[in-house]
């Protein structure tokens, strides 16, 4: 049997070609995949290991717990350390220490040479620390490539990648912010640095020693220090001995190895996401696969019935015939693998490039081919086209050896047909039931996100279920529209409806697909169009100047110079904190209630503005209704950080909810005094005299000092970042719809050819009795279109309910959510999920019009 399904699989090679692609895309995924997650992560272990290669323990100073310090340490002086020249000579002196070095490190915000914020996505990279010198008068962490190091507070040292983004020249002024004010500082030198957070497209500012002291721990003091040990040392033992050293509570003592593991591990949970996209794509891939498969073996079985009821004839057992087809699938399987994972290799040497210009930039490293990925490829490939060949390998068993003498195939009798039907009906009760129980449910806990996909997915499995039955009635009523063409669309209408069987499988890939696709487009345009709506609600202003970063403030004195702008109608500071009510924490955003009605919309449903003042605030609605609270009413509550007890508070108005506004709102004065900055601005609301443009813009950015710390956006930015969170899903939505429109033409196109050589006596009959190459063309490229069309249909039905249904639960996490439907993209979806079919029926077409009639007459 083997070597019948050898000789088999060489006989219809150019027919199985199709599905072998089909395999050979979720395997290239799979396994390019895997590929690319261990090389990334042992690109950036290797990066890790090279910064903490000469780094045996590192002392870094400790926080005191909550409300205790030492005498000698207060705690509003939230920089102090214990790290100073003393200790640092002391650890030198330590058996074991071959190098001591201190660091003063920190974070520090540049603009670019035309003053635009330099990489401003990545606050948290945006590395500053103090050059220190060895004994050779070089720092070995900053090797400098050009110019000299700083040498007091007027300079600074930048590393190439930074210089580059910025378009910085030695001797250029370069405008920064670590914590508060602009300064400037000019450019002396260049250096190249190994730390990962900086070559993964983060920044690197460096200052003289006292100046990275004053601005990032305090005078003489260090945010670290970092000791390197003498060949042979145990870097355990050196640590044991640093920390007995240190003063008990005040700082710690962690081994280069303890923080490379760390830093690992930080390295693979910033990694792993960037695996999902490429295996969710791989599992469409492969979901759509198999459908193809599954259609490819059971036109084959169907159009070898007679040669398998021979082999029974002459002694064949069912268990034979099974493991002949499944031999001919593992064949199948091993030719994909084969050929998916050299592709799978390429696919994850492009991943880093693709994925780095998202803004993270990726380590570079050579590929890493373990097992695990050459085991999956094998798995994958083999394992489903297995799968997927098996029930047509049991149907083929099933046929007796009086098949042989039969010539036409026999359809599936009324009881198959209604077996499909109730399991058909079952599912999709079981699936739209638990969808419609979740449409009122107005939570996206993971558990009921994971019932919904859950319900989705028994739903598409209904729909190819019945695909078959529902063929018949949506073929017919579209026969309608086909015939209105001609012969040609007639014939193509009646080959499509021949065998509802087959042209259904033959849609399942587009309609998942298009499902696929419609669904995650619909829920994405209409998440899309709520955050857009909640980006500017309640706002009046028409621009916001707010920080990149929580630890940063607004400068009273920007504050001041933005409302002397020219075209500055109103310009309102805004101080955001925290509030501690009804035993949970709000934020709460403290206004000059006099100016707050000009650039904000505050629509009160009880009480009003007018009467904030210390002790009284003003609630959202649905932060009133969770306390019972309302107008005139008293509540406890705490301004700013922790602390003991609670203050009563008046109610003055309960406002609709307002995301401008926060859940609470009080007086400026008493919320800045409250703070655990006291006077801090996080927003300056400004209202202009109607000019919205570039130039309004850079007068804003101006008054503000061109702080990189700072934004200025106006109402159109604001939403369009709150839409930029959706740029994966829209990544994962056309990603999809190429996968699945690749893999439904081929599909289609098999279909197509397979069908075309079973009916190359009907075509040479039609050709006889004059019907030309055009019209032969035309017919299967109608039927092509008609199958097409069919897939289309079940797709946009089975994605719009399906989004419909989870919608609900978006509701619940983003309550301005409501079902919009993107007449655009859906159409562009139809367009393209129809021209796959008109693509995909090139080929055969151009086949099937070639046929000589007398020889195709004359075929036996």
């Amino acid at each position: 049997m083997l070597k019948t399904a050898l000789r088999n699989v060489l006989a219809h090679k150019a027919r199985l070609l199709m599905t072998v692609l089909a395999v050979t895309l979720g395997v290239a995924f799979v396994s390019g995949t895997l590929v690319f997650a261990d090389s990334s992560t042992a690109a950036h272990r290797a990066a890790v290991s090279k910064d903490y290669a000469d780094i045996a323990v590192t002392v870094t100073p400790k926080d005191p717990p909550p409300g205790t310090a030492p005498a000698d340490r207060p705690v509003a002086d939230e920089h102090a350390t214990v790290l100073d020249d003393e200790l640092a000579r002391k650890l030198a002196g330590l058996p074991g220490v071959a190098a001591v070095r201190p660091s003063a490190d920190g974070l520090a915000t540049l603009n670019a040479a035309d003053g635009s914020p330099l990489r401003t996505g990545r606050i948290w990279a945006h590395r500053a620390a103090a050059y220190v010198p060895g004994a050779d008068g070089k720092d070995s962490r900053h090797p400098l490539t050009a110019g000299r190091a700083p040498r007091d507070g007027t300079e600074i040292a930048v590393d190439s990648g930074t210089a580059a983004a910025g378009r910085f020249r030695i001797g250029d002024g370069i405008t920064l912010a670590t914590d508060g004010p602009v300064m400037t500082k000019r450019l002396v030198g260049i250096v190249t640095t190994r730390d990962t957070r900086v070559t993964a497209g983060g920044t690197l500012a460096l200052f003289d020693k006292a100046t990275a002291q004053r601005l990032f721990a305090s005078p003489d003091r260090y945010t670290s220090i970092d000791l390197s040990a003498v060949p042979g040392a145990d870097q355990a033992e050196l640590s044991r001995r640093v920390a007995a050293l240190l003063p008990a509570g005040r700082a710690e003592a962690t081994t280069g190895t303890a923080q490379a593991a760390q830093q690992a591990v930080l390295v693979d949970t910033l990694t792993r996401g960037n695996e999902k996209l490429s295996l969710v794509f791989a599992g469409v891939a492969l979901f759509i696969g198999s459908f193809l498969i599954v259609n490819t073996f059971t036109m084959l079985v169907a159009r070898r019935t007679r040669e398998i009821a021979l082999l029974r004839a002459i002694g064949a057992t069912r268990r034979q015939v099974v493991r002949s087809l499944l031999w001919e699938a593992v064949l199948l399987g091993l030719a994909a693998s084969a050929l998916g994972f050299p592709l799978g290799l390429g696919i994850a040497s492009v991943l880093p490039r693709i994925l780095s210009t998202t803004g993270e930039a990726l380590p570079h490293g050579p590929l890493v081919i373990g097992p695990l990925p050459v085991v999956a490829a094998l798995a994958v490939g083999v394992g489903i086209t297995v799968l997927a060949a098996w029930l047509p390998s049991r149907k083929a068993a099933r046929i007796a050896p009086v098949e042989a003498l039969r010539t036409a195939e026999q359809p599936p009798t009324a009881a198959a047909s209604r077996v499909r039907g109730a399991a058909g009906a079952l599912l999709l009760a079981l699936g739209a039931g638990l969808l419609l129980s979740l449409a009122g449910v107005k939570d996206a806990s993971e558990e009921n996100l994971r019932s919904a996909m859950f319900g989705c997915a028994l739903l598409v499995v209904a729909v190819i279920v019945l695909a078959p039955l529902l063929a018949v009635p949506v073929l017919r009523l579209s026969g309608r529209l086909t015939g209105r063409l001609g012969i040609t669309g007639h014939l193509a209408h009646r080959n499509a409806l021949r065998d509802p069987r087959r042209t259904a499988a033959t849609a399942s890939a587009l309609m998942i697909s298009t499902a696929l696709v419609a669904g995650l487009s619909v829920i994405g345009h209409s998440t899309g169009q709520a955050l857009d709506r909640r980006a500017a609600a309640g706002l009046s202003a028409d621009y916001v100047i707010s920080t990149h970063t929580s630890s940063a403030d607004i400068d009273p004195d920007a504050v001041q110079r933005v409302s002397a702008t020219p075209g500055v109608r109103t310009a309102t500071a805004v101080s955001d904190s925290t509030l501690f009510i009804g035993g949970g924490v709000r934020g709460i955003s403290g206004i000059d209630p006099a100016a707050a009605p000009s650039v904000m919309r505050l629509d009160f449903v009880s009480g009003s503005l007018k009467d904030l003042g210390p002790g009284r605030i003003a609630l959202s609605r649905t932060l009133a209704h969770e306390n019972g609270v309302g107008a005139g009413d008293r509540i406890g509550a705490r301004i700013g950080g922790p602390g003991q007890g609670l203050t009563p508070y008046t109610v003055v108005g309960v406002y609709e909810d307002n995301p401008t506004a926060q859940e609470a709102l009080g007086a400026r004065t008493e919320v800045q005094e409250k703070a655990l900055t006291p006077g801090s601005v996080q927003r300056v609301l400004v209202r202009t005299d109607g000019a919205t443009d570039d130039a309004t813009k850079d007068r804003l950015r101006t008054a503000t000092g061109n702080n990189p710390l700072l934004q200025v956006q106006d109402r159109q930015e604001l939403v369009r970042q709150a839409a930029g969170s959706l740029s994966t899903l829209l990544t994962l939505t056309y990603g999809l719809l190429a996968i699945g429109g690749v893999i439904a033409a081929l599909g289609i196109m098999n279909t197509l050819a397979m069908s075309v050589s079973d009916r190359t006596r009907e075509i040479g009959v039609l050709r006889a009795i004059g019907l030309d190459r055009a019209g032969v063309r035309r017919m299967i490229r109608l039927e092509s279109l008609t199958v097409a069309a069919f897939g289309t249909l079940l797709g946009l039905a089975t994605g719009l309910f399906g989004a419909w249904t989870v919608g609900a639960l978006t509701n619940g996490a983003l309550k301005d959510y409501s079902l919009t439907l993107p007449w655009g993209t859906l159409l562009l979806v139809c367009l393209i999920s129809l021209a796959t079919g008109v693509v995909a029926a090139a080929l055969p077409a151009r086949r099937a019009s070639a046929l000589s009639p007398l020889e195709a007459v004359a075929e036996l």
